[in-house]
Order: structure tokens, then sequence, then C-alpha cells
């Protein structure tokens, strides 16, 4: 019972906008530098992924329009929470380069998918995607239309 309970707790944001707006060709796991208070309100699930992106600046990559709000019992008067902050991601340079490559001739943007634990650490599902044209966001839902229709159907046929 255990299991299930961390299998279904595991994700802390998700950012289904990503999916809809570019084509996911591939997708890595990156880890993130936080701050105490970011790790506690992450534990309370206040995140959000919708308008977050990834940037590769100097050999590093960073994570740009991810908000966790602050705590109320975490934040102190000494300290002033910046819950939009650039926060830096923890990527082999062999990684980086390898997109670095894909952003500069092919017309790739690194997007942040998923937020989640993975033994105690978060993690960072960032997907290399291009971006969709309206005519194509138009086939995608037809297409997962048929799909939910075509299980409808054959559920009916049994």
């Amino acid at each position: 019972m255990n299991s299930k309970k961390s299998s279904q707790e595991s994700t802390i944001a998700l950012n289904r906008r990503a999916r809809h707006d570019y084509f996911i060709e591939q997708s890595f796991e990156a880890g993130l530098v936080l701050q105490g208070w970011e790790v506690k309100s992450l534990r309370e699930g206040r995140a959000q992924l919708s308008e977050s992106y990834v940037v590769l600046r100097n050999g590093e990559a960073w994570l740009l329009g991810c908000h966790i709000t602050p705590l109320p019992t975490a934040s102190t008067a000494h300290s002033r929470p910046d819950p939009t902050r650039t926060r830096k991601l923890l990527l082999k340079a062999r990684e980086i380069h390898r997109f670095a490559g894909s952003i500069a001739r092919q017309g790739y943007t690194l997007v942040a998918l998923k937020l989640y634990w993975k033994a105690n650490r978060v993690k960072l599902e960032v997907g290399l995607a291009k971006g969709k044209k309206e005519h194509d966001k138009r086939s995608s839902l037809k297409e997962k239309d048929w799909q939910r229709e075509k299980m409808r159907l054959e559920r009916y046929a049994r």
C-alpha cells in the first residue's frame, strides 16, 4: 500500500500545456539546485510549471519561469523568498553540449515537462521540443478524440 501511495504522490507539478504546444522529441532527467524554503513548499505541492523553460548559458542549464509559492511559515524576516527565481539545473556537460547543438541548428527549445520526487530528491523532466503550428494542434486533438472513440467502441463491442 505504501508503494502505491508514494508513486501517486511522486509528481509535484505537471506542464500539460507543453505537450499541446510542442512536439516532444526527447526527454531527460535533471536535478535542481534548491533552497530550503523551496523544498518545504514542494513537499506541500506548491509549484507551477505552466510557463517554464530551460536556457543554456555559459555551459550551464537554467530553469526560468517556474513558480514555487513560499509557505508563510517558511519565510523569515531576514530572507525574502523569490518565487520565480532562476534555478540551476544539474546536468552533465556532455548532455548540455548535445542539446546546445540541437537548439542552435535545428530550432528546438528545452521545455520543463514534469517536476517530481525521486529518492527524496527533486527532479525535473526536460523535453527537447519543436513548436507546433495551429493545424498540427488541431490534428493532434482529432487524433486524441479518435483514440478515445475507438476505445469506447471496443468496450461496447465486447
